[in-house]
């Protein structure tokens, strides 16, 4: 899992590189393309993110100490998350693409659908991590310490979802 996690950072790293590097050549296009972004859509996902990060915590909380009811409905809260989030974010790009604003249109369009895509299809992967790690934390109390190690490697990748978007959430919608 680590591996998984780390190449990710590496390939969310060099977009993030990348994205940059374009916008120092046209701060004024990107400054202009940002605005068409909701702000409140970004800020409203980043605390259902963290509310879900908050929700996996406790949920291993409640496999280290072998309570399968409560760990079983944490993850539940922290899945319910994730599908607010992907539904903000569905929202958010049929309102950008009714405005006309695709990946054709300039170089901050394209970065932030390909970014923010990629993320999400993060989120998605990480939604089926959860499923597995739901199931993981309905026997919470006949998991070896192997069985626990992996649960917790399951949490690992959604703090990772989380951790992505806390840095494309002011990289691509607040900072001008």
């Amino acid at each position: 899992m680590w591996v998984f996690i780390g190449g990710d950072l590496i390939v969310f790293g060099f977009l993030f590189v990348v994205y940059l590097g374009y916008r120092a050549k046209d701060p004024d296009l990107f400054a202009r393309s940002q605005r068409a972004l909701s702000v409140d859509a970004g800020a409203v996902n980043t605390l259902i993110l963290l509310t879900s990060s908050l929700l996996v915590v406790l949920a291993m909380r409640a496999v280290r100490a072998a309570d399968p009811p409560v760990a079983s409905r944490l993850v539940f809260g922290a899945m319910t998350c994730g599908v607010a989030f992907a539904t903000v974010k569905v929202f958010e790009y049929y309102h950008a693409i009714a405005h006309n604003h695709t990946p054709r249109e300039n170089d901050f369009f394209l970065f932030y659908f390909l970014v923010t895509g990629l993320h999400l299809f993060h989120l998605v992967l990480g939604m089926g991590v959860l499923i597995f790690l739901r199931s993981l934390a309905g026997r919470a109390h006949r998991l070896s310490s192997h069985g626990i190690s992996f649960a917790e490697g399951c949490a690992c990748f959604w703090h990772l979802v989380d951790l992505l978007w806390i840095v494309i959430f002011p990289l691509v919608y607040l900072v001008r």
